[in-house]
């Protein structure tokens, strides 16, 4: 960063020098003084500063509660995918970061275990229809008074334990997605689909083709990032200052030079054992593409709404006990450039050209900047707040970032002034 600074105010340098010999050579001895405290800056010098404008900043500086943390999904957002009953890994059917549905199959499982379910239920469930006729056939005999109440509270006892498993059977059949009405039909798969229970993206797998999968192992997990959010660490000695609702500003891993935002919605109600924390957690204001769970964050805390006036401490440049910023004149800039008309004008006289014309569209780029003096508050994230001696229009164009090579460069102005 150094260096390319160094670089900048050498090229502007360069380009001073070369403006004054090109006077000298042409035998222009007449310089043309600017007010007091402004600072001119052609095309080519803004652009070797790599020079950058901008207007004064509300944020907060006054109390802020600095945390660091995580991006995370919610519970319910995150699904680690296993299989009911263990089978032999047939089929895998995604890859690893592919978005899958809810209900998508992931792989496919064979084993006898399906088959011999399948034949189960298929036997119970005619075995359940003669039961039934059979219970609805000792019901009406004992309520006529016909039929022996022993034998009917037998049947009805078989009758009520069949049809409980066969409901047992059934909600096995369906936890492994088969068809109870298919396998009534005789219809018997020796294979299972295993599918999404989310919507979201594949973030591991941990089978391959040929493998037993037990019904305790992950095979898939899958995660849906479209309600991610911030999941940050606060410290004990900073808990009371959080309510529900405040603002975050934070910054995230992948993406350093954007600032985002959050809300917070939760805040942990225990300290983690360790840290002496609690989790305080924040939705995003707006949607931003790029965050996966897990993704480091840090950022601070708006435990108030006092925002105040700032500017980057690069937009401030200190002399002695006082600090200074410099804005855009746009009264010295006209003035200037009537100046470069008027000059360019009389050269064209005196040498009979008309070459004046381009160098007056170059001259009309230059750009004045006058340093005004202000004082400076609290400084935090590389801002500092600014207080003004004198007001300033809200859409004042202010130097953001070079204001120390400005400054040097007027005090050199000052200094070959006094010569």
């Amino acid at each position: 960063m150094k260096s390319k600074i160094i670089i900048a105010l050498l090229a502007v340098v360069t380009l001073m020098s070369c403006n004054n010999n090109k006077n000298s050579e042409t035998g222009e001895q007449e310089e043309h003084e600017g007010p007091e405290g402004v600072v001119f800056l052609n095309p080519q010098q803004r652009e070797a500063l790599d020079l950058e404008l901008g207007t004064f900043q509300m944020r907060n500086l006054t109390t802020m509660v600095k945390t660091n943390g995580e991006m995370q999904v919610p519970p319910a957002s995150s699904a680690e995918v296993t299989a009911v009953i263990g089978g032999n890994v047939r089929d895998i059917r995604v890859f690893h970061s592919d978005k899958v549905r809810r209900g998508q199959t992931l792989a496919i499982l064979e084993h006898p275990d399906y088959i011999k379910l399948q034949e189960d239920f298929a036997e119970l469930a005619s075995r359940l229809e003669y039961l039934e006729m059979e219970y609805e056939r000792q019901k009406e005999l004992f309520e006529n008074n016909v039929g022996a109440g022993r034998e009917f509270q037998q049947v009805k006892s078989e009758y009520n334990s069949a049809k409980a498993k066969h409901q047992g059977l059934k909600a096995r059949l369906q936890l492994l997605h088969l068809s109870p009405e298919k396998v009534k039909e005789g219809t018997i798969s020796n294979s299972v689909p295993i599918v999404s229970p989310i919507n979201g993206y594949v973030n591991e797998i941990d089978v391959k083709v040929g493998t037993y999968a037990g019904a305790q192992d992950m095979l898939f997990e899958i995660t849906d990032n479209s309600e991610i959010h911030a999941d940050f660490m606060v410290y004990e000695n900073d808990v009371h200052l959080l309510e529900k609702g405040q603002k975050v500003h934070f910054t995230a891993a992948n993406i350093p030079d954007k600032e985002l935002t959050a809300t917070i919605f939760a805040i942990g109600q225990e300290f983690e054992a360790n840290a002496r924390a609690v989790h305080v957690h924040a939705s995003l204001d707006e949607t931003v593409p790029g965050l996966i769970p897990g993704m480091y964050i840090s950022g601070h805390i708006l435990t108030d709404e006092n925002y105040t006036r700032t500017l980057p401490n690069d937009a401030i440049v200190s002399e002695g006990t006082k600090s200074y910023i410099f804005v855009l004149d746009e009264e010295a800039t006209e003035a200037e450039h009537g100046h470069e008309e008027n000059h360019a004008g009389e050269s064209d006289e005196e040498h009979g050209e008309h070459s004046g014309e381009t160098q007056e569209g170059e001259n009309n780029e230059v750009m004045a900047f006058r340093m005004v003096e202000v004082i400076t508050g609290l400084q935090d994230e590389g801002y500092t707040e600014i207080k003004l001696l004198n007001p300033l229009p809200d859409d004042t164009q202010i130097v953001m970032n070079t204001a120390y090579y400005l400054l040097s460069d007027l005090k050199k102005d000052e200094a070959g002034d006094d010569d």
